[in-house]
């Protein structure tokens, strides 16, 4: 591991959004205290005055007066908002953060490049969910989130690319939005945009193709947090065990990779034009899937007509320029896992075809991707996990080894994580190691996080990203790109 050259610029900062519903509790509980009375009173004496009665609720309407809102404890206060989300079938969630990362490892760059050394990322993020019952089976949610990079006019705006200053400093995203309730009995249907996981490997990809990944600062967050969601209409159909899914994908969005000057970016000329598809009906991206769920082990088939997130350079007939393309691919998949005592085994399978690269001109190939898994719970608080994939190029020719394919016939990536927690959960540790290739040697990355819940809704952590350069995509010429990272988050 490299030696910490300097210690981070750590910025403390904190945003509070609180939302509060006022009701009437006290009506409520006098609603619920009226009816045990009457109730009382009619099975003790049936034959009682008119006047008795009307001292018992006189000496009930007292004490309801001489009740105030301050009198409310916790425990009713989360009755009152639960109760408020029955009546209203609405609730609010989101967060408020701030995350800063400091580079410690590169060299004085160049007179014309950007320099990344020390602070390279004060980015403040708030995020809001909404969600609102539509009836008895149906309710929709809205998500959003914005965010602001201090860092870029800290430094200055003119320091960077302008393809680095239009994606990094502020950002708006539309996040899970969408619509979905019960059809038939058996069947239900949600539409708009959302998140779809495939799989059970939490590491590596290999089923788990439908939602792109933000990949702009690779190895600081895990997979789940860096999933885009997608658009698209999903019904599903239960039998028995058995989930069926049916999933029609109109918005074609590919991962957001790190853009020209950034420091993740892998070359020092700026990328060609890049083809996209057009949303809409014409390049409609489909999908199926069935899942059955049993006594200790679960089993899925999964089937995909999509575009490849990943894209590869085509020369443009009859010339000698090129520009970026994304195949069109038709996935073949399945996953399992099992659990056995301490253990949970995991599999995936893909068969994958309509592969294109760029020194085999028009020919397409297929790729057969094999994972497996291992997590091991035994030891107190503590979950220690191995994953390995292999990918296996069918009819393979050496002229794929050659630039800017860089692929290899059977390449291998593998990840080790290990979660450790105290203090009945609100400390935690994570460690993660990610490399490909057999000898480790095609690119790696090495995070170690910290975690602790403050309290309530606010957590920091903070930790060590360290990367090894290497042949795969993505990792070339990262070596330099260590930072320490340093995150406040409160969620409400």
């Amino acid at each position: 591991m490299k030696i910490v050259k300097a210690l981070p610029i750590i910025v403390f900062a904190s945003l509070c959004f609180s939302f509060l519903q006022p009701v009437l509790p006290e009506l409520v509980a006098a609603e619920e205290d009226l009816d045990y009375l009457i109730e009382g009173f009619e099975d003790e004496s049936a034959n009682a005055s008119e006047e008795s009665f009307d001292r018992i609720l006189d000496g009930f309407e007292e004490q309801q007066r001489e009740e105030s809102p301050q009198d409310i404890d916790e425990g009713d206060a989360t009755r009152r908002d639960e109760h408020q989300n029955r009546v209203t079938g609405m609730s609010f969630n989101g967060y408020a953060s701030v995350r800063s990362t400091y580079n410690y490892a590169h060299e004085k760059p160049e007179p014309n490049e950007t320099d990344w050394r020390g602070l390279s990322s004060l980015r403040s993020e708030v995020m809001l969910e909404i969600d609102k019952k539509l009836g008895k089976n149906w309710s929709t949610r809205i998500s959003a989130s914005a965010a602001y990079d201090a860092v870029y006019d800290i430094n200055g705006r003119d320091s960077y690319t302008d393809e680095v200053q239009d994606n990094y400093i502020e950002e708006v995203e539309l996040l899970e939005t969408y619509v979905q309730g019960r059809l038939l009995k058996y069947l239900d249907v949600k539409a708009g945009r959302q998140i779809v996981v495939w799989g059970n490997l939490d590491n590596i990809r290999v089923t788990d193709i439908l939602n792109p990944l933000n990949l702009r600062e690779i190895g600081v967050t895990d997979i789940e947090d860096r999933r885009l969601p997608v658009s698209m209409l999903k019904i599903d159909a239960y039998i028995f065990n058995w989930t069926l899914s049916g999933m029609a994908i109109p918005e074609i969005r590919f991962n957001k990779n790190p853009e020209y000057g950034s420091d993740f970016y892998p070359a020092d000329l700026p990328p060609v034009h890049e083809e996209t598809p057009e949303d809409g009906f014409e390049h409609m991206e489909y999908a199926l899937s069935a899942s059955g769920v049993f006594s200790g082990w679960d089993v899925a088939f999964y089937w995909a007509d999509v575009y490849s997130d990943a894209s590869h350079l085509e020369r443009l007939p009859g010339s000698f320029q090129v520009e970026l393309v994304h195949a069109q691919l038709n996935l073949y998949g399945a996953a399992f896992d099992v659990v056995i005592g301490n253990w949970l085994l995991k599999a995936e399978v893909a068969h994958i075809t309509g592969l294109k690269y760029f020194n085999t001109a028009d020919e397409t190939f297929s790729r057969t991707d094999v994972g497996a898994g291992i997590e091991f719970s035994g030891f107190s608080e503590t979950i220690l996990g191995l994953e390995v994939v292999q990918r296996h190029i069918h009819d393979y020719e050496d002229v794929l080894e050659n630039e800017p394919d860089n692929l290899e016939k059977i390449s291998t990536q593998s990840a080790v994580m290990l979660t450790k927690t105290w203090l009945n959960k609100t400390l935690s540790l994570t460690i993660l190691a990610s490399a490909f290739g057999t000898d480790f040697k095609k690119g790696s990355l090495q995070r170690y996080e910290l975690a602790y819940d403050i309290s309530d809704g606010l957590l920091v952590k903070g930790g060590l990203a360290v990367y090894q350069s290497g042949s795969t995509t993505g990792f070339n010429n990262i070596g330099d790109n260590d930072r320490l990272f340093l995150e406040f988050k409160y969620s409400f």
